[in-house]
């Protein structure tokens, strides 16, 4: 401005006709709800349904899935021969279809570790062959997925773990355990870390290995978190015999596998456009609830909260576009961009619903089956749920430090030094 030139903020006639489409699709499945006939847990944490309408259309997760990649809202740059759509990477279009969706209150996409850490994996890693067979059941949400990474002495040190594999004869035999598995009672296939050369430098020595989850030999033990519900399972492995070809990458360079799913994974965990979505049900709930007749909304602390809140989730959203950018614009560095989704979202996404419970005051301390519950209880049980994900994939401590040395260049923590 100061030179004279005036920004042009406007997306242009293309992308107007886009925002059209896209609400032309919003308005045919308004109402549009997310059944459990072929897997009930695949809905258990998301609010994906309008409660405000009781009779809209019925489908499946997989059904649904294959709706949105069919007209292009999800899987959009994914190539068709793998089940995705096959269109360009466009971060305006995303923009436009996340912002329609959540003021629409469609249900997203469904995410989960096989779609959002496992299928990016296998398009940089993969063989041929195994993008075939695993990608499209994965994107359809007709092959669930579960992490096997952590084990009980091997967490924030996850190059510790123990869990073995050796080749026998053409198949992995494995031997070991895994905890904090979350799905793995609902999954039908594992991505797993498993040591295989055990004369190796630690983070030398491990593969990373498809495993699934009816093979002989494994064992499921599912343990209640603080939702109350078994969001992780410990797993066992007793001669668990899988093909040799199970393998991504090379034999004992499964580290560097795992790095680039982990990569993925702090992305995944708190998606931008779900926390908008969750905003505008907290203003619909916010419209409803009332304290001595006067709208939540109504209440200037509480919509100031609200509005601060919301400013945190636009920027968020920002932030994301701009590490989505970075696959378009190759000499863009948003190293430090990418590392802060996992930090902040956790945390923003703990944040905004606490304010929910905190608004709602005794509503906000019913749980369960409560006849009073509001919003089937989705506020209670994600408080807790983010709470867990502050500490799981890497606690806020271990990404402000990955921030902090990988991003900014500071010195290293310092070691504790063994006796």
């Amino acid at each position: 401005i100061n030179k004279g030139y005036i920004m042009n903020l406007n997306y242009g006639p293309e992308y107007k006709d886009f925002r059209n489409e896209v609400q032309k699709f919003c308005k045919k499945y308004s109402g549009v709800v997310i059944t459990n006939r072929k897997g009930g847990a695949l809905t258990s944490l998301s609010s994906v349904t309008n409660p405000d309408n009781k009779d809209g259309l019925k489908v499946t997760r997989s059904e649904w899935q294959k709706i949105l990649i069919k007209n292009g809202y999800f899987a959009r740059s994914i190539p068709k021969e793998y089940g995705g759509f096959g269109g360009d990477i466009d971060i305006i279009k995303n923009r436009i279809i996340a912002a329609e969706f959540a003021s629409n209150r469609i249900p997203p996409p469904m995410g989960g570790q096989g779609i959002d850490m496992l299928v990016p994996t296998l398009l940089e890693l993969g063989t041929e062959e195994q993008k075939k067979q695993y990608i499209k059941p994965t994107l359809r949400g007709e092959m669930i997925w579960c992490q096997g990474y952590s084990e009980p002495n091997a967490g924030s040190d996850l190059a510790s773990l123990q869990t073995k594999g050796e080749l026998i004869d053409g198949n992995w035999v494995i031997n070991g355990q895994k905890i904090w598995t979350s799905t793995a009672q609902f999954s039908q296939m594992m991505f797993c870390l498993v040591r295989t050369e055990p004369d190796a430098q630690k983070h030398a020595g491990i593969s990373y290995i498809l495993i699934p989850m009816d093979t002989p030999g494994l064992e499921i033990r599912p343990l209640v978190d603080m939702t109350l519900k078994p969001g992780f399972n410990e797993v066992f492995f007793t001669d668990v015999t899988v093909p040799e070809g199970n393998i991504i990458g090379k034999r004992g360079e499964g580290w560097a596998v795992a790095n680039a799913t982990l990569g993925h994974e702090r992305g995944a965990l708190t998606d931008p456009n779900a926390t908008m979505n969750r905003v505008n049900s907290l203003i619909n709930r916010m419209k409803k609830e009332t304290i001595d007749g006067k709208r939540l909304i109504d209440i200037p602390v509480y919509r100031d909260k609200l509005i601060a809140i919301q400013a945190k989730v636009t920027a968020f959203q920002s932030n994301s576009l701009r590490v989505l950018s970075s696959k378009i614009n190759k000499g863009q560095d948003t190293k430090i961009a990418g590392m802060i989704q996992k930090l902040v979202g956790t945390e923003l996404r703990h944040e905004l619903e606490g304010f929910a419970v905190d608004i709602m005051g005794e509503l906000g301390t019913l749980y369960e089956d409560s006849p009073n519950l509001r919003d089937g209880g989705s506020w209670q049980f994600l408080y807790m749920y983010y709470l867990g994900l502050i500490i799981g994939g890497g606690t806020s401590q271990i990404q402000k430090n990955i921030i902090s040395e990988r991003g900014l260049g500071m010195p290293r923590e310092p070691k504790v030094q063994g006796n």
